[in-house]
């Protein structure tokens, strides 16, 4: 097979171009990731979803032998629908110094940038592995990175260092929040809102929840942030409802309610720990509601789960990036990433990417040529240090 001779910027064309949104398959993406790998003569391996309609994708360039380094990232995008966009979202439109199109930032230019170093990789000799982790699903709560990470660890050598590639503006960032995300169905018991006594309205039931959720945060703001804490903006836990739906009439005491809640835990708290306390609360309001009409219940789906990274002492990964981009900075995020995912495989792991997570989601996404550059400047380096 004729290798594909491509530059980051054409291989960044080609992965915006597939509308890999979440609620699609990425199939088509992950087949043409897969092809040209093969042009190299490289590897891949793919694990798919339980529905088989998507797939995530892994590879090893190089000698087979631990050491090396893991570029990971995301090939789903979120969608387009109500964003007014100046140009076609699906395509890369270079303008003003930036790249825009949905997903230039968060993530898919990281992804063409790993890329485009496998074949710089693959003639510079490396001594250790690039190896390249595209996962599915991110956007939707981090699903598609846990299996594909249990299948690394069985497949392939044990890296030394894995750089998540989230946009950072290319600082190194070594530490993010935690999250788990929970949709309540609160199933009441309908009556006339006259004869409230005797029925179970759901959303008032809900409302106890969501009552809970804002006592918390308040405690939660209160007190002294432990020293990880405080490295975060804001400095505690959080815990959020974001939809909240139901009820049939005003007159009517409802007989269902819906609404989803998340939790952003800092990493130095227990995540499960935050669960089983909601879940307790939840199954407080159940009884009450249950000792009122006995089918009224009370149903919880844990929709995501994403562990927190912490931040490491001496770990590879962040003195790997240091080298490589001379930040002598420490700087934690919010959100959440499968960098605790891989860190809670035993992987050390840090974020570096380019772009500002501010353009990440919006309408006219974009990414500055000049972090495109500068993180092309980064994976020539990072080939460098492989070959050394």
């Amino acid at each position: 097979m004729q290798p594909q001779t491509l530059t980051a910027r054409e291989i960044l064309d080609h992965l915006v171009g597939f509308r890999s949104v979440s609620s699609n398959s990425n199939l088509d993406l992950i087949d043409w990731v897969e092809r040209y790998l093969a042009s190299h003569g490289v590897a891949a391996h793919r694990v798919y979803n339980p529905e088989g309609t998507k797939a995530a994708l892994f590879a090893n360039v190089g000698p087979e032998v631990p050491g090396g380094v893991i570029l990971s990232g995301h090939s789903d995008v979120v969608p387009v629908e109500g964003q007014d966009w100046a140009t076609d979202p699906f395509r890369v439109v270079e303008k003003d110094g930036r790249l825009y199109g949905r997903g230039t930032c968060d993530m898919k230019g990281f992804v063409a940038l790993a890329l485009a170093a496998v074949p710089l990789a693959l003639q510079s000799g490396i001594k250790r592995p690039l190896q390249i982790a595209i996962s599915y699903d991110e956007e939707v709560g981090c699903t598609g990175a846990p299996p594909m990470i249990a299948q690394m660890v069985k497949t392939l050598p044990k890296a030394a260092a894995v750089v998540v590639g989230e946009p950072s503006m290319m600082r190194l960032v070594n530490g993010h929040k935690g999250g788990a995300g929970y949709k309540v169905h609160v199933k009441g018991f309908e009556v006339h809102s006259s004869l409230l006594p005797y029925g179970v309205s759901a959303i008032m039931e809900a409302a106890r929840l969501v009552g809970w959720i804002n006592d918390q945060n308040t405690a939660l703001q209160a007190r002294q942030p432990s020293a990880i804490a405080a490295m975060f903006h804001p400095p505690f836990t959080t815990l959020h409802c974001g939809k909240f739906a139901g009820g049939t009439a005003h007159n009517i005491t409802a007989g269902d309610c819906h609404f989803a809640m998340e939790f952003r835990v800092v990493p130095d708290e227990d995540e499960e720990a935050w669960a089983k306390r909601f879940e307790a609360e939840c199954a407080r309001v159940e009884a009450a509601m249950k000792a009122v009409q006995p089918s009224a219940a009370i149903t919880l789906d844990r929709f995501f789960d994403v562990p927190g990274l912490r931040p490491e002492q001496n770990g590879a990964a962040d003195a790997l990036v240091r080298r490589l981009t001379g930040d002598n900075a420490t700087e934690v995020v919010s959100y959440g990433t499968e960098a605790g995912q891989f860190q809670a495989e035993g992987y050390s792991c840090v974020i570096c990417g380019p772009g500002d997570i501010a353009q990440a989601h919006q309408v006219d996404e974009y990414l500055e040529l000049a972090q495109f550059n500068a993180c092309w400047d980064f994976m020539q380096r990072l080939v460098k240090d492989l070959a050394e």
